[in-house]
């Protein structure tokens, strides 16, 4: 069978299947047809990728990508390819009143694949900038569980979750309940729930313990207060631990205030790393301090985690948390989804969302990736 890509001689990263080793990837069609070394075949085109990492197709479990639609949202194809990604999650910029709007207008047109989480406000995240700041979830008459469900079923297929977003900002007097009206929606849809926890209150002790298998705890390695560890001695709060115990997913959302070097080194050093890497990136991260997906990656690198593990973290595992099991994954027979990677070596600095800085030898960049059977450069 003749190919239409060949992916030659790159370093190719699988965490599924634990490959770490220099191979070559068939394309067919949109399909992944073969994998290993020295194949030869008739190709319409063939990539060099010596010295390159050829993964999964990177996912990005956080990501607010309404753009134009809300002041939230950035560009969905230019955050894709700064980061190689070929899928990216929205978490919850549109709820049931502007969610039509999204799929038309801008997931639909674009190259990257966007799947998307509901907001169970009403109105979704309509009030964030540097301008007006407005908790989508302060008023209880945004929030009409009956809307959020229908528009669960008038969409099929398409929505992978419900996220609410709680704590003094993004819930106020509210408090808890948003949590509470977006649980029982999930209960009704068979729909993990995605949760956004800032500062008190509700405490990290109310939210989490309501939390069940699938659900994510996104923010996760978020700075004082609401930290998931006690900072000053290191010991992870017990209702962290069985949260994991049950299944709870634990994902960075690193975005302009919810990821800190300090918790982070905590929890690492506690063995607890995160399930999924992902970068939160909305209207006032993307000039830092997040950037991209790959900057994000890039910290957990300079912190020490094994890159076969942090490419995990935005491949198989995210696939999981969206019940995408076609997704993340390089196997013979799957949708060809794919990464291609360098690593630049140099010094670099990395900064947190809590005024903190480290530095590293090295960074992720995007070469190029392979969606539905095309290679596109993106040097």
């Amino acid at each position: 069978m003749t190919a239409d890509v060949i992916l030659k001689g790159g370093r190719v990263i699988d965490p599924e299947s634990g490959t770490d080793e220099i191979l070559d990837i068939v394309v067919s069609g949109s399909k992944i047809l073969e994998i290993g070394r020295d194949l030869t075949r008739d190709a319409g085109i063939t990539i060099n990728c010596s010295n390159q990492i050829v993964t999964p197709g990177l996912i990005d479990l956080h990501t607010h990508v309404y753009w134009g639609g809300t002041s939230i949202g950035v560009d969905p194809d230019e955050h894709a390819d700064k980061s190689a990604c070929t899928t990216l999650v929205d978490a919850g910029t549109a709820g049931p009143g502007n969610f039509p709007g999204f799929v038309k207008h801008v997931m639909e047109p674009a190259r990257v694949r966007i799947v998307p989480f509901l907001n169970v406000s009403f109105a979704g995240i309509f009030a964030f900038s540097d301008q007006v700041m407005v908790g989508e979830c302060t008023n209880l008459e945004l929030l009409n569980a009956e809307a959020v469900l229908q528009t669960v079923v008038d969409f099929p297929g398409v929505i992978a979750g419900i996220k609410v977003r709680v704590g003094r900002h993004a819930s106020g007097a509210m408090g808890i309940n948003p949590m509470n009206i977006a649980l029982d929606i999930c209960e009704e849809a068979n729909l993990p729930l995605m949760c956004h926890l800032d500062h008190p209150p509700p405490s990290r002790e109310e939210v989490v313990s309501r939390l069940r298998q699938g659900d994510i705890l996104t923010h996760c390695f978020k700075p004082f207060p609401n930290a998931p560890v006690r900072l000053r001695d290191g010991e992870i709060y017990e209702e962290i631990k069985m949260a994991r115990e049950r299944g709870v997913i634990f994902d960075i959302g690193h975005g302009a205030g919810s990821f800190s070097f300090k918790t982070c080194r905590a929890m690492l050093e506690a063995g607890f790393r995160p399930d999924s890497i992902s970068s939160d990136i909305h209207c006032l991260s993307i000039d830092g301090p997040v950037f991209d997906q790959l900057t994000t990656l890039s910290k957990f690198i300079a912190l020490g985690m094994p890159l076969i593990d942090v490419i995990d973290c935005s491949t198989r595992k995210p696939a999981d948390a969206i019940r995408r099991s076609d997704l993340g994954r390089l196997q013979k027979g799957l949708e060809a989804d794919i990464s291609i990677l360098r690593i630049e070596t140099g010094k670099f600095s990395f900064a947190d969302a809590d005024s903190g800085v480290i530095s590293g030898d090295s960074r992720l960049q995007a070469s190029g990736v392979v969606q539905g059977g095309k290679y596109r450069s993106l040097r």
